[in-house]
Formats: C-alpha cells, sequence, structure tokens
C-alpha cells in the first residue's frame, strides 16, 4: 500500500524531547498507531495495544513492567481502555525524575478526547497532547483535492483502490463506531438511535445545533441530543465550532455550529458513495464548507483559536481565526470557482474588523477582489496558515515513511 508521510511527525518527535508523556489523540483508523510504530523504532521502543489481552496481561503490575523498562520509550495504544493506568504513570514520571529522566518515556495513543481521558488524573505538568486527524490537504497531493473530499482522510478509506471500495469501508467504520467504540464511553445508546442522529447532524451539516429541534425529530429528550453531541464531539468524530460575540454590539447567534469532522464520513452517512451522487445532492455546499474548514483547522498554530460570526439579520463570516502575532482572519467559504463573497460577508466584516480577509474556493487561483478581500485556493490557503506554526523539529528518523 501507498506510504504517507503524516505532518505531526515532527511535533511529536519535538514533545518527547522535553516532557516525560506525549498523548497522540484522534480517531480510530486515522493512522495513530502506524506512526507511533515508526517513531517508536528510533527510540528502542516498546509498543503495547491494550485492547490485546497480551499486552494487557504485561500491565498487571504496571510499575514492575515500567521498572523493567526504563530505557527506551514506551508506546500504549487506546490508553483509554485502562483509565487507572494515569495514576501509576504519575508515579513512575515523578520517579524518574528524581533520576534525572525527565523527556521521553511514554507515547500513549487515544481515540478520545483529553476531557475524556483525563478523568480523575490529569498529569498536569507531565503530559503534552497532539491531535492527529485524518488525511489533510497538505499530507496529500494536490491533484487529489476532489479524491480527500470525496473519500475523506482515514487512509484506507483515502487509498481504497476505487470509490466503491472506499464507501464500503466508511459504512463498516460508521458501524463499528455505533455498536463498539462509542457504546464504551456511557449509558447504552441504541445503535438504530444514534445512527439516525449521526445522520440527521450531517444532513444539517454546518447548521447551527438546536438541541430542542434535533430532539423532536428524534423523540428524545433534548438533554439527551445534547448528551450524544458531547459524546461524539469526545469521540473526535464531530466538531462544535463556537460562535464569536467579543466586543461587538449587535443581536449574534450565540449556539455553535456542528460538523460531521470528516467529510467522507458525511457522505457515507447520507449515501453518497461518489463525485456525482455528492453533487447531486443538497448537501454538497456544506460539505465543502466542513471539508475546508476541518483542512484549515488542522493546519492552525497551536494557540490559534477558531470561531464562526453570525447576526440575527444575517450577517455571516464562515470561518474566524484568530491568530497570535497576526490577528483576526475572516474567511468564507465557496464551492467551485466563485469569486464574490455574499453579502452578509462584507457586513459582518464591517462589524469585527478583520485584519485579513479571504474567500476560498477549490480553484487554484489568488488575487485581490477588492475591499480587502483576497480569492485563494484551499490548499495554498492551508499551507499560508501551516507556515505560521513554530519553526519545526527536524526528525532525524526519516529513513522510511509509515505504511498506512
Amino acid at each position: 500500500m501507498m506510504s504517507l508521510w503524516r505532518d505531526l511527525e515532527a511535533a511529536v518527535e519535538d514533545r518527547l524531547q522535553y516532557s516525560p508523556c506525549v498523548a497522540l489523540l484522534g480517531p480510530r483508523q486515522s493512522g495513530k498507531t502506524t506512526l507511533a510504530q515508526d517513531i517508536g523504532e528510533a527510540h528502542d521502543g516498546i509498543y503495547l495495544d491494550l485492547e490485546n489481552p497480551d499486552d494487557v496481561e504485561k500491565l498487571e503490575n504496571p510499575n514492575l513492567f515500567f521498572a523493567q523498562h526504563e530505557t527506551g520509550l514506551i508506546i500504549l495504544d487506546e490508553v483509554q481502555r485502562m483509565p487507572g493506568l494515569f495514576q501509576v504513570l504519575r508515579g513512575v514520571v515523578d520517579r524518574d525524575r528524581r533520576k534525572g529522566r525527565r523527556s521521553g518515556r511514554f507515547l500513549l495513543l487515544g481515540s478520545a478526547s483529553r476531557e475524556l481521558l483525563q478523568q480523575s488524573e490529569t498529569l498536569a505538568g507531565r503530559i503534552a497532547y497532539l491531535e492527529l486527524g485524518p488525511l489533510n490537504v497538505l499530507e496529500t497531493e494536490p491533484a487529489d483535492l476532489q479524491k480527500l473530499w470525496v473519500r475523506g482522510g482515514f487512509p484506507e478509506s483515502f487509498l481504497a483502490e476505487n470509490d466503491n471500495a472506499s464507501f464500503r469501508w466508511r459504512q463498516d467504520f460508521v458501524q463499528t463506531y455505533l455498536e463498539r467504540d462509542i457504546p464504551q464511553y456511557g449509558p447504552r445508546i441504541p445503535a438504530a438511535t444514534l445512527r439516525r442522529f449521526w445522520t440527521m447532524l450531517a444532513h444539517t451539516q454546518g447548521a447551527v445545533f438546536n438541541a430542542s429541534s434535533i430532539a423532536r425529530g428524534l423523540d428524545m429528550e433534548a438533554k439527551s441530543a445534547n448528551r450524544y453531541l458531547d459524546l461524539m464531539v469526545d469521540l473526535m468524530l464531530m466538531r462544535r465550532l463556537p460562535p464569536y460575540f467579543k466586543n461587538v454590539g449587535k443581536r449574534l447567534v450565540k449556539s455553535p455550529k456542528v460538523y460531521v469532522r470528516d467529510s467522507g464520513v458525511t457522505h457515507a452517512l447520507l449515501g453518497l458513495p461518489n463525485m456525482d451522487a455528492l453533487l447531486g445532492h443538497p448537501v454538497v455546499g456544506f460539505s465543502w464548507e466542513g471539508f475546508a474548514i476541518d483542512n484549515l483547522l488542522a493546519a492552525l498554530p497551536e494557540l490559534a483559536t477558531a470561531y464562526f460570526y453570525r447576526t440575527q439579520v444575517g450577517a455571516e463570516i464562515d470561518l474566524l481565526l484568530e491568530i497570535p502575532g497576526h490577528g483576526l482572519w475572516a474567511i468564507e467559504v465557496k464551492l467551485g470557482h466563485s469569486s464574490r463573497p455574499r453579502k452578509g460577508f462584507y457586513i459582518a466584516c464591517d462589524d469585527v474588523e478583520p485584519d485579513r480577509r479571504f474567500l476560498v474556493n477549490s480553484g487554484t487561483e489568488r488575487r485581490d477582489i477588492g475591499q480587502g478581500i483576497e480569492l485563494i485556493g484551499l490548499a495554498e490557503l492551508c499551507s499560508m496558515v501551516g507556515a505560521l506554526r513554530q519553526p519545526k523539529t527536524v526528525v532525524k528518523a526519516k529513513k522510511k515513511r509509515g505504511a498506512v
């Protein structure tokens, strides 16, 4: 199978140089294990899969196991399966510090957010968190932009032999999450109910979340809809984009917008196996918007924050980026090669006075279109945003790129 270089490898290497624990979080099948095993080879690493009974047995006495492997890197995959292990890791890290070892001890892989992982022990001051999502436009070829949008960025889906094989993989991925993964994290939720909830969110991709409306459509209570969304956000399957309302004296929409994070999963939930089916569906523009936003957020510097802006009378900015040292960027997302923003974008920019204004589309042209707005392609804007990150560590272990 094709080999892929994951952009995050340098960041993981950097964190291992100063932090005793590094947690690499991301949804299942996003490539965490492959990336971690490649890094482990360069660090004399030991890999344990906490979903493998044989590996779990090795940790029956974790203090003894860690004491027997004081050198090299220990990689613990699916660490959310053993939340009690975090208390043990705290003691091990503190003992290592007294012995003079202060970094590069553990690489933890998890398929849930830090809020879901931390529980009673946060490892504060002892751990650095990074997120590995599906493949993005900075990790794939420019010619593959359309394929990445249709299939999404999960490596097995993106690299499938054809669209039908990719679509079947994503359908299986959705079913596995519904039947096995999501029920691990709370009260038993019927898979059929959760599928209807997830599919409804896909149909309303990029809409302001209205728990009462969703609940009525599914014959449940609003608090249940909120709880389901919280869980799917924690599992990094959904994104909640908060509203921006700083120093603006307008009547604003103050509920978050929600997106299915991977465009390929959106299309699988809606039964859209290829580009022809997607282009004929009402969700097509909102699918592109979610795809563009997810890719831009994957490229953001760590301390940057993202919002949307919308007033009650229709002024709207699809994505606002607050980037330390670079100000506030307003971004309008358009499908195709459209070169004019909506009227509401101009009004919204007058409200928030951003430092830069962009109209991002699926083309490659870049030019000034007036009133301080730059027309730019998605791939180029992602590259521009990604270049604002801190300089990356040069990874010495590039002797091979991880096969997915």
